[in-house]
């Protein structure tokens, strides 16, 4: 019988709350986060609203030379992974640290690290750059940067899946969970909201342009116009449910039951979309069917009704746990 993966903590950076208890009050009050663009000036590109977090300050969570060795992204990771160590309880320093791993999930890395490197490579000369461009770039620095800083060295990983890359490092999490270890930090976190981190998002022609706050994003809606960039993302702790039972864990939030993953199929097959696979698959594995399930959080691209959007399935269950 494989062993129950349990969530025992959760750190979140979002544009509508840092936290998760923040975060979740803003959830319920409808908050959506997103507003005009302050980075940088956006008034000569399409679009100029995005899910900016305005109220993160790097130096009340990092020392100054971690500040300067990362990307904004690595920022919220590091944070994020303090605030889930700290729901769960866990002091790492008190674990052995081959039990315990990190897996996260990147779409883009340190997209404005490297920006503000190739400004200062052509605007002042290349012995400006940081030393820190080789490694806070890189889609695998959150995994890094959080293993190093407690002293993680278990498995661990990155996953480069875009829209369900956090499902899908929490998928491998509890995959080494039921290898054997003990703990392991896992979950998304990702943004690019520089001019250049904008250019990339506007050139794949489903950006939303509409300046409406109310209005830019309406996914599943016959207005929907694209979708609305933003950044941020959150860190779980997941533990195997002994262990968490055994060492008194708060809280239980709830268990990994089961999940899946799927690609669509070459478009103009005409064959089936691979999230019912995908669907079916994940039921299985938690030994649940369709009318065990309360809630569904359906992928919000926004895609106009006229298109099609292309992306593939990835399904996770998460079911209330009660501490034994």
């Amino acid at each position: 019988m494989s062993v129950a993966t349990v969530v025992t903590g959760l750190g979140v950076a979002a544009p509508n709350g840092l936290g998760a208890a923040a975060y979740w009050s803003a959830v319920r009050r409808g908050d959506s986060g997103i507003g005009p663009i302050t980075r940088f000036d956006a008034r000569r590109y399409p679009g100029s609203l995005a899910g900016e977090i305005t109220d993160f300050r790097a130096r009340d969570h990092l020392s100054s030379k971690m500040i300067t060795q990362t990307d904004r992204t690595t920022q919220f990771a590091l944070a994020a992974t303090d605030w889930a160590l700290s729901d769960a309880a866990v002091e790492p320093a008190s674990r052995q640290e081959f039990d315990m791993g990190v897996v996260t999930a990147a779409c883009a890395g340190g997209f404005d690290f490297g920006f503000r490197e190739l400004e200062k490579m052509w605007g002042k000369g290349p012995e400006y750059v940081s030393a820190y461009q080789s490694i806070a770039w890189f889609y695998a620095v959150h995994t890094g940067q959080i293993a190093i800083r407690h002293g993680m060295r278990g498995p661990s990983g990155v996953l480069v899946g875009e829209h369900a890359g956090g499902l899908d490092a929490i998928g491998q999490a509890r995959r080494q969970i039921r290898k054997g270890t003990g703990l392991i930090v896992t979950g998304g976190m990702g943004g690019a909201l520089s001019s250049w981190g904008w250019v990339a998002q506007w050139s794949g022609g489903r950006l939303s342009v509409v300046a409406d706050v109310s209005r830019a994003y309406l996914p599943f809606d016959a207005s929907a116009s694209g979708y609305v960039p933003g950044e941020g993302g959150a860190i779980l702790i997941l533990e195997n449910a002994e262990t968490a039972r055994d060492r008194a864990a708060p809280r239980i939030h709830g268990e990994i039951a089961g999940y899946a993953s799927t690609f669509d199929p070459r478009p103009g097959t005409g064959r089936e979309p691979g999230l019912r696979g995908a669907i079916e698959l994940a039921l299985a594995d938690a030994g649940l069917t369709a009318a065990d399930i309360d809630v569904v959080f359906a992928d919000a691209a926004g895609s106009p009704p006229t298109r099609s959007p292309r992306c593939s399935g990835r399904v996770e269950f998460l079911s209330p746990h009660r501490r034994p």
